[in-house]
């Protein structure tokens, strides 16, 4: 393959050094201000930029869905090297699910036609791992998850899919997704001139109706999920502390037992 269209999806968060808050009625995380681009997505774009290099050229294009038309988290990537963005937002989006927010990125993925679609294996603030294989079935694609290693040879990618016990070797035709994980590479710092370069490169900004979809896909009004309460996690209690006489071992059989472990 002599050039390369990647699709990268990356998702803008609210600062976690922040002061995060739940919406009162919602429980959902308040996001306002600005947002950054969250970290596992880093290692997608990084992935992205240096296969799109090695096909001796192409350019990486962000997908991205965030509310009050935010960039500053897509800026970052476009500085790393990414050629342009396309972002979603729309005040109808808020309280979308993970299955409405796949059919939004599988939506503006469609417009970009890519050779290969990456992704993180789960969002820093989400964690349902979920949207990325969403996002493949609802473009009819093969996925292949938690890869350690990426390649592109021709018209398959091949990818090493990190397991409990070492790592299967999967190989798929293209196009296809792939969720990469945080050691696939080592992002690089967007260099001063890249940061002067984002300023100026495009985002393109839709909103749902442009994407041809309808708005009781997505919001609340499309969620098939609802946080009905939140609870602050249970403290934890101090340790149980055995002084050793020569039998601690006992007491720590006895722990085990008590807990069914053994």
């Amino acid at each position: 393959m002599c050039s390369m269209k990647v699709v990268v999806c990356v998702k803008q968060i609210p600062d976690p050094a922040g002061n995060l808050r739940l919406d009162q009625a919602s429980h959902n995380l308040v996001r306002e201000g600005k947002l950054i681009l969250d970290e596992s997505d880093s290692y997608g774009v990084e992935m992205g930029l240096q296969l799109a290099e090695q096909a001796g050229g192409g350019e990486v294009t962000l997908v991205s869905m965030a509310p009050n038309s935010e960039t500053s988290g897509l800026r970052t990537a476009l500085a790393m090297g990414a050629a342009n963005a396309i972002l979603v937002s729309d005040p109808a989006l808020g309280g979308t699910d993970a299955l409405g927010t796949a059919k939004i990125l599988a939506a503006a993925i469609k417009r970009a036609e890519p050779d290969l679609i990456l992704a993180a294996t789960e969002s820093s603030d989400g964690y349902t791992g979920t949207v990325p294989v969403q996002v493949a079935e609802l473009l009819g694609l093969p996925s292949v998850t938690f890869s350690k290693k990426v390649t592109v040879a021709g018209d398959k990618v091949i990818v090493e899919r990190q397991t409990e016990l070492g790592y299967d070797e999967v190989e798929v035709g293209l196009p296809a997704l792939v969720t990469v994980t945080a050691g696939v590479v080592e992002p690089r710092y967007p260099s001063f001139k890249g940061i002067m370069a984002a300023k100026s490169k495009p985002v393109e900004e839709l909103s749902v109706a442009d994407l041809g979809l309808d708005t009781s896909e997505v919001g609340t009004a499309g969620s098939r999920q609802q946080v009905v309460s939140v609870v602050p996690a249970e403290a934890r209690s101090a340790g149980e502390i055995v002084t050793d006489d020569g039998e601690g071992f006992q007491h720590i059989l006895a722990y085990l037992e008590r807990i069914k472990v053994i």
